[in-house]
């Protein structure tokens, strides 16, 4: 998570409130995709299918 989202002053108001919750949501979302990427490296990796651990490197580089 990112560690700013955690020093922010505390929210006043609905709206700040909803977008501070969508932030929240879309890192751990994307952490989460990241986690899942790693993994299927992995396992591509393992199996030794370069097309495919080439395919997710990549698309883990672009959200990372």
């Amino acid at each position: 998570m990112n560690k700013d989202l955690l020093n922010l002053p505390e929210p006043t108001t609905e709206e700040q409130l909803s977008l501070l919750a969508e932030q929240v949501i879309s890192e751990a979302l994307l952490e989460h995709r990241r986690e899942k990427l790693r993994k299927e490296i992995d396992k591509s990796l393992q199996e030794r299918n370069k097309d495919e651990f080439l395919r997710l490197t990549t698309e883990l580089n672009k959200i990372s």
